[in-house]
């Protein structure tokens, strides 16, 4: 029995439509997923926005970087007042300032980058606005970890996350006096890692990734986001003193053991809080 050739199109149409409706919630779940996280970046938006126009259309009255600060001041009070983000996670973003700003005061002391711009809230050459850069990628993590519904498997024990996350951060103080051991700590993570995994919610579906993978692209992307800072001259390093280039590409690994560091701080603080939720 031959087939006539409308019943032939309707045959292969009807073998695609199972692939076109795969596509389609593929399609539509990346776009939820780029939209959830869109809301989640929107205090680095306002950092990198502010950076920009501050660079094209200075402000009067103030240096740029005291008028980045109070911008930055404001965005955080608004972003509580409206609710975007919880006074739990405000308390996780001021301990993130304060840890950057100890960071900024001794890598600007000896020399790694600069703050070449005056300005009155500048403390032993660092402007105090820098530390929200620290503090918004906090502000990513907590609001991504809201939106997304974020769960951890096979997390490690506190007394194995707590000492590497100390680790890595002391390293970028005592490299410069004795050896740098980044890359043992980075293997060390994907030992300690190598079974966790993030799992996390889009449209009513749960969907998971290798923690280690989340770190990496983390850290790519807040590498991208350093080339645009510098280029709006959020700070200096010093082969950028004379005209602008591109951050070297081994500085992903810094951001890498940043965002490990980041991120073993809320989740450590997020299960605390879980475990005395319910009790």
């Amino acid at each position: 029995m031959s087939l006539s050739r409308n019943d032939m199109q309707n045959l292969q149409l009807s073998r695609k439509s199972p692939f076109m409706m795969k596509t389609t919630r593929a399609f539509q779940q990346l776009v939820r997923f780029g939209w959830e996280q869109a809301l989640s970046c929107l205090f680095p938006v306002v950092i990198f926005a502010s950076l920009a126009i501050t660079q094209v259309l200075p402000l009067p009255f103030l240096p740029r970087y005291d008028w980045l600060l109070i911008i930055f001041l404001m965005m955080q009070w608004w972003m509580v007042r409206s609710g975007l983000e919880t006074r739990d996670e405000l308390k996780v973003i001021t301990l993130f300032h304060l840890i950057g700003l100890a960071l900024e005061l001794f890598k600007v002391h000896m020399g790694s980058w600069a703050y070449p711009e005056e300005g009155y809230s500048k403390v032993f050459g660092v402007p105090l606005y820098s530390g929200f850069m620290y503090a918004s990628v906090a502000s990513y993590l907590c609001q991504a970890w809201r939106r997304l519904d974020v769960e951890l498997i096979k997390w490690p024990p506190f007394w194995v996350v707590v000492p590497l996350a100390a680790a890595i951060y002391l390293n970028f103080f005592i490299h410069h006096f004795w050896i740098d051991v980044r890359w043992w700590l980075s293997g060390l993570v994907l030992i300690v890692f190598w079974r966790s995994w993030v799992t996390y919610m889009v449209g009513g579906k749960r969907y998971r990734m290798p923690i280690s993978l989340s770190f990496v692209l983390i850290g790519f992307f807040i590498w991208v986001a350093e080339n645009i800072a510098t280029f709006f001259g959020a700070w200096k390093y010093p082969n950028q003193t004379d005209a602008w280039s591109l951050v070297h590409l081994g500085k992903v690994s810094s951001w890498l053991l940043l965002v490990i560091v980041s991120f073993l701080i809320v989740a450590t603080l997020k299960r605390v809080k879980g475990k005395i939720q319910t009790r």
